[in-house]
């Protein structure tokens, strides 16, 4: 079975900007979804810690469409809620290419490296809509997947030879997927081709940035009582 798996991601509004800005206060959204949050909606439809998702590319639909709305946020040191702006984007829809490799820095699930049995699996919840809820950068945004024939359907964006997004976050690398006992940012250099964004894979981002130590979380085997 080929390592490749499709789908399509719809939703109302969607917000998709680097989770390091977002402490509080105004919150505005890329023009485009980031990797990482494609990662998330891949990991929403089926995951396991035996193998990790990779996102190829991405067809962009629709028009990107930016709105902007107040939302009411909970002040817990006053206790009242306080007033902001976030800027989503509108009606996005989105074509998604990806596969699956399987996690090498965990021995210990070796015994469960099938690729035709996951990738089974994926087109299965897929046609389901996922196992988990998709959220579109925000747990406000609720997205939904749908089984696609990549690149059948004609985009808005198909004839324009290129658009330039600039400087992006590109996703995190977790101990668990690195081997590193710390958890980093990295940022790429965006752009869109003829409707499709091309992502780097991981290892080829060159600007990383440190954020803390961390390591991954050990699972035991041992048999738990009930």
């Amino acid at each position: 079975m080929e390592n490749i798996v499709t789908f399509r991601v719809i939703g109302r509004m969607a917000l998709f900007s680097d989770p390091i800005t977002r402490i509080g206060g105004e919150k505005s959204t890329y023009m485009v979804p980031t990797y990482q949050a494609l990662k998330g909606i891949a990991e929403s439809i089926y995951w396991k810690p035996s193998f990790i998702w990779e996102i190829d590319e991405c067809r962009v639909m629709k028009s990107i469409k930016m709105q902007s709305r107040s939302i009411k946020t909970q002040n817990y040191k006053t206790g009242k809620t306080d007033l902001f702006y976030y800027m989503f984007l509108s009606d996005v829809d989105y074509e998604v290419k990806a596969h699956i490799r399987f996690n090498t820095h965990r021995k210990d699930l070796v015994d469960d490296f099938n690729m035709t049995k996951h990738l089974s699996i994926a087109q299965r919840m897929i046609q389901k809509g996922g196992r988990r809820d998709i959220f579109l950068g925000l747990r406000k945004c609720q997205g939904y997947v749908l089984p696609v024939k990549y690149g059948a359907t004609p985009g808005v964006y198909d004839q324009m030879e290129y658009l330039d997004f600039g400087m992006m976050f590109h996703g995190f690398n977790y101990a668990d997927e690195t081997g590193k006992n710390l958890l980093q940012s990295r940022f790429w250099q965006a752009a869109m081709q003829h409707g499709i964004i091309k992502f780097i894979k991981p290892q080829d981002c060159s600007l990383i940035r440190d954020i803390r130590a961390y390591k991954a979380k050990e699972f035991s085997c041992e048999e738990v009582s009930p």
